[in-house]
């Protein structure tokens, strides 16, 4: 089931927020184990065999988890080895899963042999609960985990907005939440917030993210046929991944967000305009942000960080990146993907040691170099995207030369005609004009031109909902002019935007993050 979709708007949720309250009157345990029912509910609507999976992780390692945080320090040596053991058997099951046919196909292709397995479905949100439950062992050996309610634990694993797609939670951020007995009586203040977040996210997702789709996938599908591409329509296919991307991603954490606020509960922050970040450090401190905590304070911290000697500190970054690449995916290009990003980031770090080297405050820029730094980590990111996105390598890498000026540059006809005197100036230069296209070429850049002004200029929905701070760990904003109140002109607002949103529900699509 999707939030984009009609029967999760008109059917599911008013259910699911009525039935729970009804319930809440009888008995908060009751509750509990209704929102608990409807978040299988809404796991098995996609696959119901899966839910067998889900049910045995739960019970797995809530049995490790509670069996770790009860041994003493005494002995420390059975909770070692209880943890070593909780996480190697959920990484067993999410790499047979994940990477079971990548492993064999690779192995053939390098030994020359023919191993065959039957093609392995990825059961939806496998990475997102595995991980959670991860942090969970980890939080219980740390003593940082110190509530075993089973029927709240089902609940933090289990919580329909986060469970298909993330963020990854934290047990100590969320099991106070549902002891908190606020969140099992109606608000009409929470409920109110929370569907303005939910109606900004759709509108991300139905209107911008699925409006730019069609203009994204035709060129890396042109790629990876072996069709040439030039120069604008490399271009074209990969900024329009970004902006599909940014504005798929960024309307499922606000959806996920203005969900679960509805009945009082607070999710992590996991989206903070990224493509505003200054430096690669900075995009993934604001992309996918419970991502990169769970990856720099379960992999990179425990591998030593930057206590080590700064040739161990890239080292770190480059395995840390490398294995955030390999999770999102089950091929080489998500891995040169991680890979791009640990370079990236590295870099980075260097050229910061080198800036404290020579005396400069590397915590002050100033605005040309704010300007500029945004300008570099945009274009690093989207060139990275590129393999992200890309079905192969060579596909990905026939973009890249695309991008780089190695095809030449072609027009539409359609387009050239209508450029006047320019036509023959652009012939003289070498410029390539071909037949046909001129719609797609012009739709392409128009959502381009349309979009990109938003991502770096207009608030975002944490910004425009500060007042409220619906999300956990969200940055503090004063600027009154662009904060949600509840007054006529912002409910004017938001309703055209929910209208938005709903008349777009008839091109559903599944938001990309699913399928990690």
């Amino acid at each position: 089931m999707l939030f984009n979709s009609g029967y999760f708007i008109f059917i599911f949720l008013p259910l699911l927020l009525v039935i729970f309250y009804l319930a809440s009157k009888i008995n908060h345990r009751v509750g509990e184990i209704w929102l608990v029912a409807a978040s299988v509910i809404f796991y098995a609507w996609w696959n119901p065999i899966y839910v067998l999976l889900l049910s045995a992780s739960i019970l797995f390692n809530f049995f490790i988890g509670y069996s770790i945080a009860n041994y003493s320090e005494i002995k420390s040596q059975k909770r070692k080895f209880l943890l070593i053991f909780g996480i190697f058997c959920n990484l067993a099951v999410l790499s047979y899963f994940k990477y079971a046919n990548f492993f064999v196909e690779n192995i053939n292709k390098t030994l020359h042999t023919s191993y065959y397995i039957d093609t392995i479905i990825l059961p939806l949100g496998i990475s997102f609960f595995t991980f959670t439950q991860i942090a969970f062992l980890v939080d219980a050996a740390r003593g940082e985990a110190k509530e075993f309610d089973f029927i709240h634990y089902s609940l933090f694993v289990t919580y329909y907005p986060h469970l298909i797609a993330g963020p990854v939670l934290h047990h100590k951020e969320m099991m106070p939440q549902f002891k908190n007995k606020s969140i099992y009586q109606f608000n009409i203040n929470n409920f109110t917030v929370g569907l303005t977040i939910f109606a900004i996210g759709l509108f991300k997702k139905t209107v911008f993210a699925d409006g730019i789709a069609p203009y994204a996938s035709p060129v890396f599908l042109a790629a990876s046929q072996g069709d040439t591409i030039g120069f604008l329509q490399g271009w074209g296919g990969a900024l329009a991944y970004t902006l599909q991307l940014y504005f798929d991603f960024s309307g499922y954490c606000d959806m996920a967000i203005g969900l679960s606020y509805m009945i009082g509960v607070r999710l992590p922050i996991n989206f903070n305009s990224p493509y505003k970040a200054a430096n690669i450090s900075e995009f993934w401190r604001r992309w996918h942000i419970t991502l990169s905590r769970f990856l720099r304070d379960y992999i990179y911290i425990p591998m030593g960080g930057n206590k080590k000697g700064e040739s161990r500190r890239y080292i770190n970054l480059m395995a840390t990146m490398f294995l955030g690449g390999l999770w999102h995916g089950a091929g080489w290009t998500f891995v040169i993907w991680g890979c791009l990003h640990g370079f990236y980031l590295a870099i980075h770090q260097g050229w910061q040691k080198i800036k404290q080297k020579f005396g400069f405050d590397t915590s002050r820029t100033s605005l040309v170099g704010q300007f500029f730094g945004i300008a570099l980590t945009f274009f690093v990111v989207v060139l990275a995207w590129i393999f992200f996105r890309a079905t192969t390598l060579d596909a990905a890498i026939a973009i890249v030369r695309a991008m780089l000026g190695m095809n030449g540059i072609s027009i539409p006809d359609g387009i050239a005609l209508h450029l006047g005197f320019i036509y023959p100036w652009l012939a003289t230069k070498g410029v390539i004009f071909t037949p046909g296209g001129g719609r797609e070429f012009t739709m392409t850049f128009t959502w381009i031109i349309a979009l990109l002004p938003i991502i770096f200029l207009a608030p975002n929905s944490q910004e425009i909902m500060q007042k409220f701070k619906p999300a956990l760990d969200q940055d503090a904003h004063d600027n009154a002019a662009m904060a949600w109140t509840a007054n006529w002109r912002w409910g004017l607002t938001m309703a055209f935007v929910f209208a938005g949103g709903l008349l777009s529900l008839t091109r559903p699509s599944e938001f990309l993050y699913f399928q990690f």
